[in-house]
């Protein structure tokens, strides 16, 4: 009985650290975000979190979308990362597609930005191909 107490204790510890991580994507200092999305990458690459993303899929969304449009080279590759393991998480179902299909211009966008760095666009590529292939329902 104290056993699983203690696991069901840890699991909301866990989900109350993603819920102030994801909150912290909306920081106005570039340097908190990229914290936050460093520990999402952590979290979402660690542990299977299906269940808790799913009621938070399109808060976390748009927030990585906030940081791809607004954030410069480590955040957007970060978000770009962050996104295909969200993107992982979810799976080929319609939740899956539904934020690969949201997000999916904004990748190409920064993907074809001439002025993005190297790592942001190889990010956002790694991003797009991943997520085309989990989630994209649409063949071509």
């Amino acid at each position: 009985g104290s056993e699983a107490a203690s696991e069901q204790g840890q699991e909301e510890e866990v989900e109350d650290r993603l819920k102030e991580h994801m909150d912290n994507l909306l920081d106005k200092s570039a340097k908190a975000r990229q914290v936050a999305l460093q520990s999402l990458r952590l979290a979402l690459s660690s542990k299977t979190l299906s269940e808790f993303l799913l009621e938070r899929r399109l808060t976390l969304t748009d927030s990585l979308e906030k940081c791809l449009k607004k954030g410069k080279g480590e955040e957007q590759a970060l978000a770009g990362t962050v996104l295909t393991l969200l993107c992982l998480q979810m799976g080929s179902g319609p939740e899956g597609e539904e934020v690969f299909r949201s997000l999916k211009p904004l990748l190409v966008s920064v993907l074809t930005d001439s002025t993005a760095s190297p790592g942001a666009r190889q990010s956002c590529a790694t991003a797009l191909g991943m997520c085309c292939y989990i989630a994209a329902a649409d063949l071509e």
